[in-house]
């Protein structure tokens, strides 16, 4: 195996070792795809993604995504990660603008600051797609609830961004904790007849001064729950737009997840909607932890 630099990130982090944990390999190309597969297994994270080059191709850097399970077209946390450890440490100029080259195709990313001059990384999903409805009882079985845990003023809902997400609203905070999969209907009654997606379940009562309060189930990638969800919260904000959640057709909302497991994360989410669709834009802070090389 080659002898591959790395880096270890946490995104959607305020501090460190909160959030979620990301690997970023560099010089990938050197690789095979079983290796990167085994690499991501080794790290325990929710997803690792690898660096083909160092130099930009048509604008945007290539890049890989892998779970513990396979290779994905998009995540959002990787997306963030990734352009902050080619800002950091790949390129000598420190863009506030970057491209990544993935699967599901060219996601931008950007970068702003604060009043206290704190940096966030944004990216911007491609357009979404709203697909099933499910019926709620299928989603309180799912989730171990009672009926009466899911706001019925709105829909469960798949919705994709490239990477698809069951969109559960429920009505407050305790039922949010104490959601759990149900093995037996997930897989047989969601998974099955639906292909692999994340679940993300959300209320408007909240552990912090934030706006919503949600948790992400991935089981079918290995991931029973993930701290801090790009890609799901890319589909969470399209949904609250096209639901009319807060009544409006543009959104700036402050997302917490990962409390349940004690890596506390804040994802800042985007939304509005015109005459073109749904535009999102996901965002949040990304702290480096480690740096080694694969020996």
């Amino acid at each position: 195996m080659a002898d591959n630099p790395f880096h270890v990130v946490d995104v959607f982090a305020q501090e460190k070792y909160a959030g979620n944990q990301l690997a970023v390999v560099h010089d990938a190309d050197s690789l095979t795809d079983e290796e990167m597969q085994d690499i991501t297994r080794e790290t325990k994270f929710s997803e690792a993604t690898f660096i083909e080059s160092s130099t930009p191709r048509d604008g945007g850097y290539d890049v890989r995504i892998f779970d513990p399970a396979e290779e994905i077209p998009f995540a959002g946390h990787p997306t963030l990660g990734t352009a902050f450890v080619i800002r950091e440490f790949v390129r000598d100029d420190r863009p506030d603008e970057l491209i990544l080259n993935l699967d599901v195709g060219r996601i931008p990313v950007h970068i702003e600051r604060d009043d206290e001059g704190t940096e966030r990384f944004w990216m911007r999903q491609i357009p979404p797609t709203f697909e099933k409805t499910i019926d709620h009882s299928l989603a309180t079985r799912v989730l171990s609830l009672d009926e009466g845990a899911i706001d019925e003023t709105h829909p469960v809902q798949l919705v994709s961004t490239g990477l698809p997400t069951l969109v559960v609203p429920l009505r407050s905070l305790d039922a949010v904790r104490r959601a759990r999969t149900n093995h037996e209907p997930y897989y047989e009654e969601l998974i099955e007849p639906y292909g692999n997606l994340n679940i993300l379940l959300f209320a408007p009562e909240t552990e912090a001064e934030n706006d919503l309060h949600a948790r992400v189930f991935a089981d079918c990638a290995g991931v029973p729950e993930d701290p801090a969800t790009g890609s799901s919260n890319g589909c969470l904000a399209a949904y609250l737009v096209a639901n009319d959640y807060f009544d409006a057709d543009q959104i700036d909302v402050r997302v917490e997840q990962g409390y349940e497991m004690g890596r506390p994360s804040l994802l800042h989410l985007r939304a509005s909607e015109s005459t073109d669709g749904i535009e999102m834009q996901v965002g949040g802070r990304v702290i480096p932890v480690a740096e080694g090389r694969l020996l």
